[in-house]
């Protein structure tokens, strides 16, 4: 009797290498392409306006100690080389952040009114 369940063993792994590649090929493929999708998009390059001001933010993943994190910076050329930086381990968190850093060091140099500040970062 175990010769018989070793044979139909060899049978249905044979049977299973032979269609697997062409069934499996499309899942891979599709399971990639997912996966890369996902990936990619840890990284954000956006465009803001910050009173009137055009304003340019990006986000970068990292790994720290083996867990994700986001380096988030912020930056408006051609009104100050103030830039807004801000790190954490939430990719959603790490905008809100970074834009408090940018706005508190604007306000610090005197460059918008504490009213502005506020408005802006309740908006």
């Amino acid at each position: 009797m175990r010769v018989s369940v070793l044979a139909s063993l060899v049978l249905a792994v044979s049977l299973v290498a032979l269609f697997a590649p062409q069934c499996q090929a499309q899942g891979w493929e599709a399971v990639a392409a997912a996966v890369a999708s996902k990936i990619v998009g840890l990284w954000r390059d956006e465009k803001t306006e910050l009173l009137g001001h055009e304003c340019k933010f990006t986000v970068k993943p990292y790994l720290k100690r083996f867990q994700l994190h986001y380096k988030g910076r912020m930056w408006c050329p051609g009104w100050t080389a103030i830039r807004g930086e801000a790190s954490t381990r939430s990719h959603s968190g790490v905008a809100g952040r970074t834009a408090q850093d940018f706005v508190r060091k604007a306000f610090q140099k005197g460059l918008i009114s504490q009213q502005e500040a506020n408005q802006w970062l309740n908006s």
